[in-house]
């Protein structure tokens, strides 16, 4: 019987600890006091898991039988388990070069409590290589343990979307793999038996580890080759989605949209495959080229918004613009990395007085993590603005009369291009 332990307790790792713990004693480990007793009360404010299914799954003690989910921060607690994934964040420093020291922090806690015939499952997004070279080391160095010998590794690249509530953990086909053909049949069942989507066993570590950092550096690159299409046709005052829109009906057309690129996989994943390319003596040309151009979107948006707004003859130095969103994707708290906070640097650079709306942030959160001061409720603004940019496509946004917030004259840019195209000024 499968004691599973599940070290980070963030959008990938609680889900997964959540449905674990629905069939297994489940011990949900975070460093975080003031997330485990967030979750302790039985609420997520990352939204992934609804609160009615947390607060039934939650053991109120470790002392439980057959299932249940305990949250601690108490690594003594994980002493008992016996099958341990990690899925702390994987993120990159200012010059972006991957920073793997939540990830060897995690392991040394795995390793201070690792038995003998223990399994290290790690689901972090790293570079093909790094769970041998980097993590390996360290578990066999804390807990005096032989790999291969005495525990066994996987790695099953995490595939949550956080936001999307049709692709829930148990239903995105997992892929999974070990150090050796029978720690990768045992890991594979493990996981195989809460997954309902199925499971897929790759050839190897590296390869599962590969598998991951393609993914989104396969869309990485995707979404900025359309983002370098919308510069081109703005400049020939052909609208991008209309062009899309046509060359989409071809049966093999892929339907990628121009956008703002953040949040913390697809904005940081290619660094970590780009970094290990460089290592090996090869200079990643497409993957950094499509980073470098939607790093910079954010700066284009910004430049494309005080263009219109010169046209229509609005002084630039103290006007005011809101900004509807500021988190990185819609319908989602998560702001981490966002690029829209760019939009925002951008404007306040032009000496623009810049609001920011947006009912899904945490205002103590923005406050910390950039320091500026949101709105989240449409009943705080009390004036119409020279220039409104939306953002995220948020549904409140979507349900919200625009238009109304604009002054005349005034700009409205849609970066989404989710409002009819007569009906703003500017859209990506």
């Amino acid at each position: 019987m499968h004691k599973i332990a599940v070290i980070g307790l963030g959008y990938v790792g609680l889900p997964l600890a959540v449905e674990f713990g629905k069939k297994y004693m489940t011990v949900g480990f975070d460093i975080n006091q003031s997330r485990v007793n967030e979750l302790n009360s039985g609420t997520d404010s990352t939204l992934e898991v609804e609160d009615n299914v947390l607060k039934k799954v939650l053991a109120s003690t470790e002392d439980f039988d057959n299932d249940g989910l305990f949250v601690t921060t108490d690594p003594d607690h994980l002493k008992s388990s016996n099958f341990y994934i990690i899925t702390v964040p994987t993120p990159t420093d200012k010059n972006n070069r991957p920073v793997l020291t939540p990830l060897k922090k995690a392991s040394e806690t795995v390793g201070k409590v690792l038995s003998k015939g223990n399994y290290v499952v790690y689901e972090s997004t790293v570079y093909p290589g790094a769970t041998e070279e980097e993590c390996i080391p360290v578990l066999e160095a804390v807990s005096g343990l032989k790999f291969n010998e005495d525990f066994f590794v996987g790695y099953s690249p995490e595939r949550i979307n956080p936001g999307d509530k049709k692709h829930t953990v148990t239903k995105i086909l997992k892929v999974t793999s070990g150090s050796t053909p029978e720690a990768a049949k045992v890991i594979d069942d493990v996981y195989n038996s809460v997954i309902t989507a199925g499971t897929y066993i790759a050839a190897s570590l590296k390869v599962a580890e590969a598998a991951k950092v393609i993914e989104n550096s396969q869309r990485d690159i995707n979404i900025a080759f359309v983002n370098e299409l919308s510069k081109i046709f703005n400049l020939m005052d052909i609208d991008t989605l209309e062009v899309l829109e046509a060359a989409g009906t071809k049966w093999n057309f892929l339907p990628f949209r121009p956008g703002l690129v953040g949040g913390h996989c697809i904005g940081v994943d290619p660094y970590y495959l780009a970094q290990k390319a460089q290592e090996v003596g090869y200079h990643p040309e497409i993957i950094l080229a499509g980073r470098r151009l939607n790093d910079t979107m954010g700066q284009y948006v910004a430049s494309e918004i005080v263009k219109l707004m010169i046209q229509k003859d609005i002084k630039i130095k103290g006007s005011k613009i809101l900004m509807l969103g500021i988190t990185f994707k819609e319908n989602c708290p998560d702001i981490r990395n966002t690029k829209a906070i760019d939009v925002y640097h951008q404007l306040v650079g032009f000496s623009a007085n810049v609001d920011l709306l947006d009912p899904w942030a945490n205002i103590k959160e923005v406050r910390h993590e950039y320091g500026i001061d949101i709105m989240n409720k449409t009943s705080e603004i009390s004036e119409k603005y020279d220039a409104v940019v939306l953002t995220v496509a948020h549904k409140e946004f979507l349900e919200m009369n625009v238009h109304s917030l604009v002054k005349d004259p005034g700009v409205l840019y849609d970066v989404k291009s989710i409002l009819p195209k007569e009906s703003v000024d500017g859209r990506l």
